[in-house]
């Protein structure tokens, strides 16, 4: 009952695990478009304060953003089977969908706190995605692991490029983004408004995190190998053992066939 309250507080819930088969292979397509909208949106919102793409291409983006919501949302709610469920627990869509409307149709006095308010759908996509991420970071794969990190290292650095002016470009974010997370800190890049410090202590604490996981997917490579070793040798043992056990079944059986022959 508890977690049925957050689904409908965050609007974040996704297809339920009892719904249809169909409904969940799709909810887990559309997670690539989820992950390339996540993407897209920080480096659409830093382009537009940079002044770098025109309106036209800017407005191209954020139909093709509305749309995947909308696509998203009506297909999954055609496949599952609860749909009020589905669409109370996901209210978050509808609401995404309703707000992004008047941002298409031009101009509005709340068109300037819509694209803000972009940003913001960040955190509920990786939210959304997170149950993927934590299962392929569960399986203790390096490369998983480093291509993800290296995929929110590159969305911090454009995010701080664009809110503090201490950080002069793209480059100069993703570049101390990096050496952030490393712990080198070199000094050269350093963020000064209060929201460049706000993503510098996620960016640390992201660090933190990726050197745990590093850390345990090399005990586990390490451990890996003693443990295919020792599997190895107990398949060797028993295979043995399972030759001694047939050689003793026909020694009795020759034994007992000569006693009844000397019966």
């Amino acid at each position: 009952m508890r977690r049925v309250r957050l689904d409908h507080l965050t609007g974040l819930a996704g297809v339920a695990p009892r719904e249809r088969p169909e409904a969940r292979r799709w909810a887990r397509r559309f997670e690539w478009p989820m992950l390339a909208v996540a993407v897209w949106i920080p480096v659409q919102w830093y382009l537009e304060q940079r002044g770098a793409i025109p309106p036209p291409v800017s407005t191209v983006g954020d139909w093709l953003v509305w749309l995947v919501f909308v696509a998203e949302t009506a297909v999954l709610t055609a496949l599952v089977r609860d749909r009020r469920r589905y669409l109370l627990t996901n209210w978050m869509n509808l609401a995404i969908i309703a707000l992004g409307v008047p941002l298409l149709w031009g101009e509005t006095p709340l068109a300037g706190a819509l694209r803000s308010l972009r940003l913001l759908l960040l955190v509920g996509i990786l939210a959304r995605l997170s149950r993927s991420v934590r299962a392929v970071l569960a399986r203790n794969r390096l490369g998983p692991t480093l291509a993800f990190s290296a995929v929110v290292l590159t969305l911090a650095g454009v995010l701080i490029s664009g809110v503090d002016p201490a950080i002069g470009s793209a480059w100069d974010g993703i570049w101390w983004a990096w050496v952030t997370v490393t712990t080198v800190g070199y000094g050269d890049v350093v963020p000064s408004t209060p929201a460049g410090r706000f993503i510098a202590s996620l960016v640390m604490l992201l660090g933190l995190g990726l050197f745990a996981l590093l850390a345990a997917n090399v005990s586990a490579f390490l451990i890996g190998r003693d443990v295919h070793k020792v599997e190895r040798e107990e398949s060797d043992l028993r295979a043995r053992l399972e030759a001694i056990e047939a050689r003793l079944e026909r020694i009795e059986r020759a034994l007992a066939r000569g006693d009844r022959r000397r019966g």
